[in-house]
């Protein structure tokens, strides 16, 4: 990766100043606008997870087992190709044109599939929706991080992610009704719920196409004008708001040269070569909350009913506990990221959640649960696992050069899925079959699980860096960064490599 000949090179205060405005209207309309795509990929999933029966149905698509099964892969698959090629898009031409442009496509593609008139016609409509869901990923992380002062960037990002539970309950408690044969018939009330999503979507589109593009991408792309308008605009609407901006330090300049688009091996190349442990740790902490996540979430309603008789009715209900677990572990405790600090608490979640798992995997092992007991303790596990898993998301969005930021963030997701698909089929293999479930290789289930996220704890305490209240030039300075003045330099084993500074060419 070389610089532009032809591009100057830039002084800057702009992220300084992004960093040091107080929280306003201008930030909680860009969350509102932006946070949207988790709240949307949890309304995607659990409407498919619960319509797959209907669609099985003559009267509907009439498939099969392995159809409704193959729908929700195909789904998968369309989030991980979403996420590379619009990851790197967003790298390439912005952020901002890049989270209206998967949102359109989201838009219309889940709309078009309430009208799926095939089984082919419900799969391609499913793959592009897909494709909408992760591109979305990578560039609603690399805006939010790259808009958010540095002091509130962990709750923030936590909080966000954290809504794909919101998400989800939106989708249980819209399908309860509209799966109720008494209100619409079966062929019906499946196509009236891929419109939720889409109505959702519609309502914060105008929102969205308010925000502006990444100051902080702006300026690494030869647009340093633009930078600075963008910048006193957002400081301008603080300003009407009410609130008094601290004047900036004018030690905190950055020097950059803008540089040449980067390709999927050139980012694989700088990730694992210049940030040998960083790459560690991003990837040790996507794949471990993946597996876990789809491990337990894919299974929980097999459990409840093999082991515990509940009803297929009833499993709906215990969902509600387990999901507002979820929401509410990076809401409440996600403030914590960002005081007491990154290091402690991402390796302290992803420690305790897995303790907890192994603990009550035993407790399920020797028959001392009941469904309500297994559930408070999965409430309890996964308000702290929540957490964890969202700091997975934050970590890579952090710890890498800015230039990289959505391409990584597509990277890492992207092979994380690949080992979270183990997780199903690894536990679904071990419950047994409906007549003979089997608590002792269930157990060994959990003791995988749990190993895996304590695994990721460890790597946490080992290579974890010290992010919170830091500018992300600090963590990371820009791979076009000529010159950047004296820095509060993260404490990471990092710090002894190559990594934080330029990349040289390629």
């Amino acid at each position: 990766m070389g610089a532009s000949p032809l591009q100057p090179t830039v002084r800057s205060l702009v992220p300084a100043r992004i960093d040091r405005l107080p929280w306003s209207r201008f930030h909680t309309r860009m969350i509102a606008a932006l946070g949207v795509a988790w709240v949307l990929d949890g309304l995607e999933i659990q409407i498919a997870s619960i319509v797959g029966p209907v669609l099985q149905h003559a009267g509907t698509l009439h498939l099969s087992s392995q159809e409704v099964g193959f729908s929700a892969t195909i789904y998968l698959i369309g989030e991980v190709v979403g996420a590379l090629v619009f990851g790197r898009l967003s790298d390439k031409l912005g952020r901002r044109k890049l989270f209206i442009a998967t949102l359109g496509l989201y838009l219309i593609a889940n709309g078009l599939t309430a009208f799926s008139f095939n089984y082919a016609s419900f799969l391609a409509l499913r793959f592009i929706a897909g494709m909408g869901i992760g591109g979305e990923y990578a560039a609603i992380h690399s805006a939010i991080d790259e808009l958010i002062p540095a002091r509130y960037r962990g709750r923030v990002d936590l909080a966000v992610s954290g809504t794909y539970w919101f998400g989800a309950i939106i989708a249980s408690l819209s399908e309860y009704i509209l799966l109720n044969k008494d209100i619409l018939p079966d062929n019906w009330g499946w196509r009236v719920g891929f419109f939720i999503g889409p109505i959702l979507g519609l309502a914060i589109w105008g929102l969205r196409r308010t925000l502006p593009e990444s100051p902080r991408w702006q300026l690494a792309h030869g647009q340093a004008e633009e930078a600075e308008k963008t910048v006193a605009l957002i400081e301008r609407e603080v300003e009407a708001s009410g609130k008094t901006l601290e004047p900036v330090d004018p030690d905190k300049y950055i020097e950059v040269r803008p540089q040449e688009s980067v390709s999927f091996l050139q980012v694989a190349r700088i990730l694992f070569r210049q940030y040998p442990s960083r790459s560690l740790l991003g990837a040790t902490l996507m794949i471990s909350q993946s597996f876990l996540y789809n491990a337990i979430f894919f299974t929980y309603g097999l459990v409840l009913k093999h082991f515990y008789g509940v009803s297929d009715h009833d499993v709906a209900k215990y969902f509600f506990a387990f999901a507002a677990g979820n929401l509410l572990g990076p809401l409440l405790i996600g403030r914590l990221f960002d005081t007491i600090g990154r290091k402690q608490m991402i390796a302290g979640t992803y420690l305790v959640s897995g303790v907890l798992l192994a603990v009550s995997g035993y407790l399920f092992k020797i028959g001392s649960l009941t469904a309500f007991t297994q559930t408070a303790l999965w409430t309890v596990i996964f308000f702290i696992a929540s957490a964890a898993a969202s700091s997975g998301y934050l970590t890579v969005s952090e710890i890498f050069p800015m230039e990289l930021r959505s391409q990584a963030i597509a990277l890492f997701f992207a092979i994380a899925q690949v080992f979270g698909a183990l997780g199903p089929t690894i536990f679904g293999s071990l419950i047994g079959d409906q007549d003979h479930p089997d608590r002792g290789k269930l157990f060994i289930a959990y003791l995988i699980a749990a190993g895996v996220m304590g695994l990721a704890g460890v790597v946490a305490a080992i290579f974890g860096v010290r992010c919170e209240g830091a500018s992300l030039e600090d963590i990371a300075a820009p791979l076009s960064s000529v010159r950047k003045a004296p820095e509060r330099l993260a404490e990471t084993i990092d710090d002894l490599e190559p990594g934080p500074g330029p990349a040289p060419a390629i």
